[in-house]
């Protein structure tokens, strides 16, 4: 009878405890957090030197990954010599810094043309440089700028495409106004992996719109019209952005 029980009782305790294991409630799986979004790390290929007569250099960390085109275009003016002298004409306290003008007054360019938007996750703040333009949002083209202070209103409705990673300081010295009264300007650009004293790369060459042939009058055409005055052209806005309200 001892054993007979004792084997009940053996019985009794594997059913209790195979009933706890099924009571006892899974455990939550731990949450992956998200991956921060990664760098490039800086290299002498992606990094832009501005001298500015603030005193300089001031180095910026370009970003191929986010804006291969924009960048594209920065090398090849600043290989060729474009940004050398130019100043900043527009240069607001507490937004930022806006060079790259060869006329000096917000309406020129290089003789590239235009770029398309690469707008991205970059966001506009402290030593970001982005790509000025007029309303298209396909119109930037040489026009860049440095944020003195976070906007990030313009977060993607401009081209950021790199950031001070040095010199911050004379960025923040450059001379204000819209334009001002002495402009600070760029006393020479390069690429850091081209060195300093590289020999210029002219500008490719751009194709010039072909004209269309004439199509030969008929032998009785009728009279000409009288031509139709031309309107008057629009004037160009000034690159953007606009001053905080």
């Amino acid at each position: 009878m001892r054993l007979i029980a004792a084997i009940l009782a053996l019985f009794g305790a594997i059913f209790a405890t195979a009933a706890i294991a099924k009571k006892a409630p899974k455990p939550e799986p731990t949450p992956t957090p998200a991956a921060a979004p990664v760098t490039p790390p800086v290299t002498p290929a992606d990094t832009w030197v501005l001298q500015l007569s603030t005193g300089g250099p001031v180095l910026i960390q370009l970003r191929p990954d986010k804006a291969p085109n924009t960048v594209e275009r920065i090398k090849t003016l600043t290989r060729a010599g474009f940004y050398n002298g130019l100043t900043f004409h527009r240069v607001i306290d507490g937004f930022m810094a806006q060079g790259g003008d060869p006329k000096g007054t917000g309406e020129g360019g290089s003789p590239l043309p235009d770029l398309k938007a690469e707008f991205n996750d970059l966001p506009h703040v402290r030593g970001a440089v982005s790509m000025a333009r007029a309303e298209a949002a396909d119109s930037a083209n040489s026009q860049f700028f440095i944020m003195l202070m976070p906007t990030l209103r313009l977060d993607n409705h401009y081209t950021v495409f790199g950031r001070v990673i040095s010199g911050m300081q004379f960025v923040d010295a450059i001379e204000k106004g819209e334009p001002p009264a002495n402009p600070t300007h760029i006393v020479k650009a390069w690429i850091q992996a081209d060195g300093e004293n590289a020999a210029p790369v002219p500008l490719p060459a751009v194709a010039p719109t072909p004209v269309p042939t004439p199509t030969a009058a008929p032998e009785a055409a009728a009279p000409a019209p009288s031509p139709t005055p031309a309107p008057a052209p629009t004037p160009t806005p000034e690159p953007m952005p606009q001053p905080v309200n």
